[in-house]
Formats: C-alpha cells, sequence, structure tokens
C-alpha cells in the first residue's frame, strides 16, 4: 500500500481528536491500570473511561481534574447523581486534593475542583470553566429532554471533557453514541447514519425516533443493525475516544486487589391471591400493560414477602421498587425502613440517601432512577429486587453493594410472580448482551492499541553523538 493512499484512508477515519496535553500531575495513590487510563484520558482532552463498579473512577477523576487546573490555572466542574458528590469531597480529603461542593452556581474565589449534582448544572456557566467530568454518565439518557440538552449544551464548548461509567451501553450499541455526542467526536444520529442500517425504515421518522404507538424504545434500537464491513470501523473508532475496563486484566495489569467477593441470587415466585378477571389460572403476562396490571394486582403479597426476607434486626438491606405504591407498604411492613420518594426535595433525597451510606438507617427503599448511580454502599450485602426490563437499573441496582472493596458475600433476592417469566427472561438475555458487547469491546480495545502502538511513536529517538551529521 502506497503512503499516499494510507494517508487517504486515514483521513477518512473518524477518530478522537487527541487534543489533550502531557499529564503534568502523577501522584503514587494511583493503582497501575489508573495510571494508565488517567494518561490516556488525558492526552486525549476529551474521553470517556468505561469502568465497572468499584475499580476506582473517582481517583481517577480526580487526578485528570487536577490535571487540568494545573495547566489551564482554571476550574474544573465536577457533575455527579445525587449524593454522590459528597463522596467526591470524601475522596478528595483522603488523597489531599482541593475540593468544593457548590450548588448556587456561584465559583469560589481561588476553588480549584467544584463538585455540583446534576439537578443543579443549569445554575452554572461553561465559561467558568476549562473543563467538566460528568460521573455516572449514563445517567444522562435517563433525563428527561429538557435535563439532557442542558448537560449536552454545557459540554459543548469546554475543552476538556471526562465521561465516567460503568454502564456506558449496557445491551445495545447504538447507546455508545449518547457519551459521543456528549464529547463533541459525533452526533448520535450521525453515528448511526455512518456505522448502521435501518432494518426497517417505514418503522421510524428521519431522526430514528419510533413512529409507532405506545412502542418500547427497545423496539426501536433493535431496528439498527451495523452496515457491511462497518464492525471493524465503528469499534476502532469507539476506542480512539473511550477505554473500558472491567477487571484490571483487562488492559494486562493483576487482579489480585480486585477480587469481587460471592454473589448469590435467588428467584422467589410470589402466587397472587386472587385471579385476574376471567382467567382459571395465572400466565405469563404478555405486553407492556398486563406486566404493569400484574404488578399492581400483587404488590401486597410481593411487598410482604421483601419485608419477610430483610426482617434481620441487625443487617442493613437496600430494597428497590419501581411503584409509589410499592415502597408505601413497604415502608409500612418493615418498621425500620426509610424511604426516599421522588416527591422529596433533593436535600432531603441527599441526606436520606448519605444516612444509609454511613450506616444511619437499616433499610432504605427507593426506586433505581433515583439512587441506583454512583453512591457506595459496601457496608451493606443484602439486596431485593421487583425486576422490571431496565438490565442498566438492576446492574446498577445490585453494584451499589456488590462492588470492589465488598469484603462480604453479596445475596441478592429477586420477587417476581408466575406471570413476570417474560421479564426475568428478558433481564437474562439482556445481561447476556451486555458481556458479550463489554467483552467485544475489550477485545476491539486491546486490538486498537496493539495497532496503535505499531504504528505510532510519540517519543523522539535518541541519536548517538557518534552518528551526529556534524562529526
Amino acid at each position: 500500500m502506497s503512503l499516499a493512499y494510507q494517508q487517504f484512508l486515514e483521513s477518512k477515519a473518524h477518530l478522537g481528536d487527541g487534543s489533550g496535553f502531557a499529564p503534568v500531575w502523577l501522584p503514587d495513590f494511583l493503582f497501575d491500570f489508573q495510571r494508565a487510563l488517567v494518561v490516556w484520558a488525558i492526552r486525549q482532552g476529551r474521553a470517556a473511561i468505561f469502568a465497572d463498579c468499584g475499580l476506582g473512577k473517582t481517583p481517577m477523576q480526580l487526578v485528570w481534574a487536577e490535571n487540568v487546573v494545573r495547566y489551564t490555572n482554571r476550574p474544573v466542574l465536577i457533575v455527579t447523581p445525587l449524593a454522590v458528590s459528597f463522596q467526591v469531597l470524601a475522596e478528595a480529603a483522603k488523597f489531599g486534593i482541593d475540593c468544593r461542593r457548590v450548588t448556587d452556581g456561584t465559583i469560589p474565589a481561588g476553588a480549584r475542583l467544584v463538585v455540583t449534582n446534576y439537578e443543579r448544572l443549569h445554575l452554572f456557566s461553561p465559561q467558568d470553566m476549562a473543563g467538566v467530568v460528568c460521573d455516572e454518565s449514563s445517567i444522562l439518557k435517563n433525563f428527561d429532554g429538557a435535563r439532557r440538552a442542558i448537560v449536552t449544551e454545557f459540554l459543548r464548548t469546554l475543552p476538556y471533557r471526562l465521561l465516567c461509567t460503568a454502564t456506558a451501553a449496557p445491551n445495545d450499541y447504538v447507546e455508545l453514541g449518547t457519551s459521543s455526542e456528549a464529547l463533541g467526536v459525533m452526533g448520535h444520529m450521525d453515528m448511526l447514519g455512518r456505522f448502521f442500517r435501518n432494518q426497517n425504515h417505514n418503522a421510524v421518522d428521519t431522526r430514528g425516533h419510533w413512529r409507532g404507538f405506545s412502542a418500547p424504545r427497545a423496539f426501536e434500537q433493535k431496528q439498527w443493525r451495523f452496515k457491511h464491513h462497518a464492525e471493524q470501523p465503528f469499534w476502532r473508532w469507539v476506542c480512539s475516544w473511550a477505554r473500558a475496563v472491567r477487571r484490571p486484566s483487562d488492559l494486562g495489569f493483576d487482579d489480585q486487589a480486585f477480587v469481587l467477593p460471592p454473589l448469590t441470587v435467588v428467584d422467589h415466585t410470589v402466587k397472587a391471591r386472587t385471579q385476574r378477571d376471567g382467567w382459571l389460572f395465572d400466565l405469563p403476562a404478555m405486553g407492556l400493560q398486563e406486566e404493569r396490571e400484574e404488578r399492581r394486582r400483587t404488590i401486597t403479597e410481593r411487598c410482604e414477602l421483601v419485608a419477610s426476607l430483610v426482617d434481620h434486626p441487625s443487617a442493613p438491606a437496600l430494597v428497590w421498587c419501581h411503584l409509589n405504591e410499592e415502597a408505601a407498604a413497604l415502608v409500612r411492613m418493615i418498621p425500620d425502613a426509610e424511604q426516599v420518594s421522588g416527591a422529596d426535595e433533593d436535600d432531603a433525597k441527599e441526606a436520606k440517601l448519605l444516612a444509609f451510606a454511613k450506616g444511619q438507617l437499616r433499610v432504605l427503599v427507593t426506586k433505581p432512577k433515583i439512587g441506583a448511580w454512583g453512591l457506595n454502599l459496601q457496608h451493606c450485602a443484602h439486596v431485593t429486587f421487583f425486576p422490571s426490563h431496565s438490565y442498566e437499573q438492576y446492574y446498577q441496582g445490585i453494584r451499589r453493594c456488590w462492588r470492589f472493596g465488598q469484603t462480604r458475600p453479596v445475596r441478592v433476592d429477586r420477587v417476581a410472580t408466575d406471570g413476570e417469566a417474560g421479564v426475568l427472561a428478558n433481564l437474562t438475555r439482556k445481561a447476556e448482551a451486555a458481556d458479550q458487547m463489554f467483552a467485544a469491546l475489550v477485545a476491539h480495545m486491546n486490538e486498537s492499541l496493539r495497532i496503535d502502538s505499531a504504528q505510532h511513536f510519540t517519543d523522539q529517538e535518541a541519536v548517538p553523538t557518534w552518528l551526529s551529521p556534524s562529526n
């Protein structure tokens, strides 16, 4: 292949721009794999670290942000889910990094790292920052359109951006477009048009949105498939702006310090006390409407079982639910339970989440969409779940407790009805798809790193003096 043609092909490739700088501060407290990820992200400038729960995304974020501050002499904003900002402050204090929490958008004089919640981002101005870190960035796709637009617009003009999450695309490749768009690498729809084809053109509008009534988003996403020969270029493109790791060995490092304790998942089937109208016996629910009816018809039975499962006065328990009626019933049935509700003010939500994290509450009842992202709850080793179709919520909900740093075996009790067999089967399918996607991402990432290291050199060769042209 001629040099000119090789240069032509490289000019057509959509890869991350690598607009960062050489690291100016790499502390000793980073593990070797964390150091490698941080160095890469700093040199990249706008990057994503898809690291599993408990691998130390917070210290990596802090070191990345501190490097941007030292390089630009301007502050960096760290945006987190509710209650997680206090964890960031604790980690910063532990490592001797100056970090302050701000809730009103006013940057204190001399501030270096500033942390706030996504709910308060609209109060800040990007002109005051040199860069931004989005902690648990996968939460972006769960926001409503207005909130997501605020975050995307805030990031748009900042030269340095870092996204960190364990579930960037839990079980569908096209969800990576959310991260790509936030980083300014390529728009979501541009990504779909370049690497994917739609198998049902009549089913979606020009923006890729499903036209059918009451069709789930998952059905819309299934329409997109790789174009012929586009899979390898797609993964090479993703690996140019993202790094994925579930364990240090994914990057060639030792796993010894990052071994998870055993996880036990127990499924419980609840029998409904009343039959569905016109039915002689229960059958699996078909469709979302029947599943909702099944859940509402069995609230009392399912909540009673959960209450009996967590009836251990000295053992903390994390109880996830999805309906307000479920939460209310659980709080009535579990004497020392506290609920974090969507109706609570943000400050009240944070106070309850922090109280549970500190061991001041024994049982926390809440919805995954409220508290499933970012919190470190290793003091708790018992989780109960009412399954839903959201694998990401299920995974994140479990990983609040089953994460690196947990010292005890973790038990997960899944409580469902006979009619919810399809929900559990869908969760199993999505878990397998998520494992396959992450394995593919790691494999392609390593291949991309191998190719890049063979073709690109950053260090200037040293020429012996006796070979110098002047001699």
